[in-house]
C-alpha cells in the first residue's frame, strides 16, 4: 500500500504559508503555557493563592475575542500576511513585559493585554493557510495546523523543565519573547492569501458589509460559538490546571511534572494528526463526537493514576482524544465561514468560545480548594460534562466538508 507525503504535493507558497500559521499558532500557545507552568511559583513570589493567579487565564482568555475582532477585521481590510506580522510582535513584546511586572495587579494588567493579542492569530493565520492550500489532505493539515497549540505547549514544557530552576518565571516570560523572530521569517518567505488577493482587485468590503454576510448567516454563527464553547471548556479544563493538579495534590517536582506534560503533548499531537486526517474521510461531524465520547474512558486514569509513569499514560490517552477532536477545528470553522469574515468569524467564534469559559480555572481551582485541594475531582467531572455536550453538539451541527476556500466568493 503506498503512503502518500502530503507535503509533497505543496508548491512552495503554500509549504511557507503553512509553516507560518503553524509556527505563529505555537509561538503563541508556547508563551500561554509558560504561564500555565508559572503559576504555583507566581503564587509564591507575590504571596498570594492559586485561584488568584489563575485569573491571569481568565483575564487572557476575556480578551481574545476582541484580539480576534480587532486584528480579523485589519485582516480583512489589509491582509493576512501583514497583520499576522504586527500580531506576533505584540503578543511577544507582551510576554515580554510580564517578566518585569511589580506586582500581581500588574502582572494581570499584561496577561490581558496577551489576550488582546492572542486572539487574533488563530483566525489570521487558520486563514491564510487555509485558503492557499489545496482541498486535498485539508484535514491532515487542519490537524497538525491545531496542533500548533500542542507544540506551543510542549515548547514550554521543555522550557519549564530545562530552564524554570535556572531563571524563574520571569526568565522564562524573557525567552517567551523570542516569537518576535518569526516575523523575519513571514516577510521574507510568505506571500499573501490568494482568495484574499482576489478580493481586493474587486473591492474591500466595508464593516457594513461584513456584519451583513454574517447576519445573513446567524443561526451558522449561533452554531459556531457553542461548539467552541464546547470545544474550550474540553481543552483548558483538561489543561490549564494540569500542571498545578500534579505539583500540588501530588506534590510532584519540576521535573516530574514536565515530564509527564511532555509525553501528554505527545499524545495530543498524534491525536490531532490523527482524527484530522480521519475526518477526511467519516466527515468533521462525526469525527469530533467519536473523539469526544472517547474521552470519557480516559478519565480514571488521567485523573485518579497513582504513578507518575501512570500519570504521563493518562495525559497521553486523554490528550490524544481532546486533541484529536481539535484537529477539526480549522478546516471545520473554515469551510463553514462565508469568504468575506473567514478571517474574522472562525476567529471570533473560537474567542467566543474562550470567553464563556475564561472562568473554567478559576472555577476548577475554587471547587478543589473547597473540597481540600482535590484537584482530581474537579478536573474530571468538568472534563466528562464538557465531552458528552460536545459530541452531542458536533454530532447534530452543520457541516461543508472539502468545500473550495481558495475563492473570494
Amino acid at each position: 500500500m503506498k503512503i502518500s507525503n502530503p507535503f509533497a504535493e505543496l508548491t512552495g507558497p503554500q509549504l511557507h504559508a503553512f509553516i507560518a500559521a503553524l509556527s505563529g499558532w505555537s509561538l503563541d500557545a508556547f508563551d500561554f503555557f509558560l504561564f500555565v507552568f508559572a503559576i504555583k511559583s507566581i503564587a509564591g513570589d507575590f504571596h498570594t493563592d492559586v485561584k488568584a493567579v489563575s485569573e491571569g487565564i481568565f483575564l487572557t482568555l476575556a480578551m481574545r475575542p476582541l484580539g480576534a475582532l480587532l486584528f480579523g477585521w485589519l485582516a480583512e481590510r489589509y491582509g493576512r500576511r501583514p497583520i499576522l506580522m504586527i500580531n506576533v510582535v505584540s503578543f511577544a513584546i507582551c510576554e515580554l513585559a510580564s517578566a518585569f511586572a511589580p506586582s500581581l495587579a500588574v502582572l494581570l494588567a499584561f496577561r490581558a493585554l496577551f489576550g488582546l493579542a492572542m486572539g487574533g492569530e488563530w483566525g489570521i493565520g487558520a486563514a491564510l493557510a487555509l485558503e492557499t492550500l489545496p482541498a486535498t489532505n485539508r484535514g491532515f493539515f487542519s490537524g497538525l495546523l491545531q496542533e500548533g497549540y500542542v507544540l506551543g505547549y510542549l515548547m514550554a514544557a521543555l522550557v519549564f523543565k530545562f530552564a524554570f530552576d535556572h531563571v524563574g518565571w520571569r526568565g522564562m516570560f524573557i525567552i517567551g519573547a523570542l516569537p518576535a523572530l518569526l516575523v523575519f521569517f513571514i516577510r521574507r518567505s510568505v506571500q499573501e492569501s490568494p482568495a484574499w488577493l482576489e478580493g481586493a482587485k474587486q473591492k474591500r468590503q466595508t464593516i457594513g458589509e461584513m456584519w451583513g454576510a454574517v447576519r445573513g448567516h446567524i443561526p451558522l454563527m449561533l452554531f459556531m460559538v457553542v461548539i467552541m464553547v464546547c470545544f474550550t471548556a474540553l481543552s483548558h479544563g483538561s489543561q490549564d490546571l494540569y500542571p498545578t493538579f500534579l505539583q500540588v495534590q501530588h506534590g510532584y517536582g519540576t521535573d516530574i511534572t514536565a515530564n509527564i506534560a511532555i509525553v501528554l503533548n505527545l499524545g495530543a499531537l498524534c491525536g490531532g494528526v490523527l482524527f484530522g486526517s480521519l475526518s477526511s474521510r467519516l466527515g468533521r461531524r462525526k469525527t469530533i463526537a467519536l473523539a469526544a465520547l472517547l474521552v470519557l474512558p480516559m478519565i480514571p486514569l488521567w485523573a485518579y493514576a497513582a504513578t507518575p509513569i501512570m500519570f504521563a499514560l493518562g495525559a497521553f490517552c486523554m490528550q490524544l482524544m481532546v486533541q484529536g477532536a481539535w484537529g477539526v477545528v480549522p478546516a471545520h470553522l473554515n469551510e463553514l465561514s462565508p469568504p468575506a469574515v473567514r478571517a474574522i468569524l472562525p476567529g471570533f467564534a473560537y474567542q467566543l468560545g474562550n470567553l464563556a469559559t475564561s472562568k473554567m480555572a478559576p472555577f476548577q481551582a475554587s471547587i478543589a480548594e473547597s473540597h481540600g485541594n482535590n484537584f482530581a475531582l474537579a478536573l474530571s467531572w468538568t472534563i466528562g460534562v464538557a465531552a458528552v455536550i460536545l459530541a452531542i453538539v458536533a454530532w447534530f451541527g452543520y457541516e461543508a466538508k472539502d468545500v473550495d476556500l481558495s475563492k473570494s466568493s
